[in-house]
């Protein structure tokens, strides 16, 4: 997940920015005429008068001076401000929290392999990385997360209500540290306790893996758009075009999403010209097109999709679906299609404002509703063999029947 503006090649579209003004002190919010709300042109606008009434209030009576904290104070205004919004993507984060953010696009952090979201408000799992702890313990997309505890941390929360990045700070930390999370699954009687032991999370952005029965399809795997993402496909494409491959698995299961921007570069690698993704702004909508020529145009393609698909995922496999009638295998996406504005803020913090919604090329908003597959099948897992993939042995035998058709 965690984009895109008019400068789109900076914008991220799971957890993005925008420009805000200095945090100010309480003195200076007296002085600059705060209290009273006014804007910069003269025009009224919040009255905060209550606001400073009750920060001296906290300063005059509040017992334990030591606690009045000006700093977190303000960060926890804010944080109130935006929760007051309702919606669990505009966010407010402090330097530690926004730092989180960067590390998820670099690809490389210590925790347990989850990217988060929230199902109708609840926190709940978007993705496990996979080949790490979440995955291993059986942890899938689509389960929600009801508390979260670390004993060492003195963590014990339920996730009612809670903030994104508040999540993520209690589920990272220390390499070889413990985090003990509640699961719920939604075909499960109740939900189940599960401890997992943190470790380094370093997942590459594009994976390219030779199958079928000659060996000649590529699954390549896009497990997040991000920093490393573009230099990562381009390598896997040149090793697709070199071993005359004869089709393409575009896998996007469990990815959350990215830079908005990567979504568009991969689309136009298949799609020769025209739209890939609209921004459905305030005052008008905006299209996004190809912007770049592709190596890839005519290749046969099928693209796997599962719950974990959001955001970015979504609207590349939209594009694909809308564009050029490629075939989605697997499961319905996850349903994220508001776009938010990311913007580092004084001090290191940041902020992430919903500020649109992105439609696919025919105007249609999944936000909530996500993508319906082609060819529905859900993941089976194998005991007996778990390398076994039904998902991906489906998509290539659709994939099979495109080239057959082709030629």
């Amino acid at each position: 997940m965690m984009m895109f503006l008019a400068r789109i090649r900076f914008v991220v579209i799971c957890i993005l920015l925008v420009t805000v003004s200095s945090l100010v002190s309480y003195s200076f919010g007296k002085k600059a005429g705060l209290a009273q709300g006014i804007a910069a042109d003269g025009t009224p606008k919040a009255d905060l008068t209550l606001f400073w009434d009750v920060w001296s209030r906290l300063e005059n009576n509040y017992l334990d001076k030591k606690d009045l904290d000006p700093k977190k104070m303000v960060f926890g205004a804010i944080e109130g401000m935006t929760a007051a919004l309702d919606d669990p993507y505009t966010s407010f984060f402090p330097p530690a929290e926004n730092k989180r953010t960067k590390e998820d696009l670099s690809g490389e952090f210590s925790g347990v392999g989850i990217q988060l979201g929230f199902i109708d408000k609840t926190l709940a799992v978007m993705t496990p990385l996979p080949g790490n702890p979440a995955e291993r313990a059986g942890i899938r997309a689509g389960d929600l997360i009801l508390h979260i505890k670390d004993e060492a941390n003195e963590v014990d929360k339920d996730t009612n209500g809670i903030n994104l990045m508040d999540a993520v700070g209690y589920i990272r930390g220390k390499k070889g540290t413990s985090v003990t999370l509640t699961i719920y699954h939604e075909k499960d009687a109740k939900s189940k306790e599960i401890t997992l032991v943190r470790d380094t999370i370093n997942v590459p952005s594009v994976e390219l893996t030779w199958v079928g029965k000659d060996k000649k399809i590529a699954q390549i795997k896009v497990n997040r758009f991000g920093d490393k993402t573009l230099d990562e496909w381009d390598k896997a494409v040149s090793e697709y075009i070199n071993k005359k491959g004869s089709g393409i698995v575009l896998d996007l299961r469990n990815n959350p999403g990215g830079y908005l921007q990567r979504a568009i570069d991969l689309g136009s690698e298949f799609i020769t010209s025209g739209t890939i993704v609209q921004q459905q702004g305030v005052d008008q909508t905006e299209s996004f097109g190809v912007d770049r020529p592709g190596r890839l145009i005519g290749v046969p393609l099928v693209v796997l999709v599962n719950k974990g698909s959001a955001s970015a995922a979504e609207i590349l496999s939209g594009a694909l679906k809308e564009r050029l009638g490629v075939k989605l295998v697997g499961e319905k996406t996850f349903g994220k299609g508001t776009v938010q504005e990311v913007e580092d803020l004084p001090g290191g913090a940041g902020i992430h404002i919903t500020i649109a919604k992105w439609n696919l090329p025919s105007g249609k908003n999944i936000h909530k509703e996500g993508i319906e597959p082609d060819v529905l099948i859900e993941y089976v897992a194998d005991e007996k063999n778990p390398e076994k993939d039904n998902q991906l042995d489906r998509a290539v035998e659709v994939l099979n029947g495109v080239i057959t058709a082709a030629k």
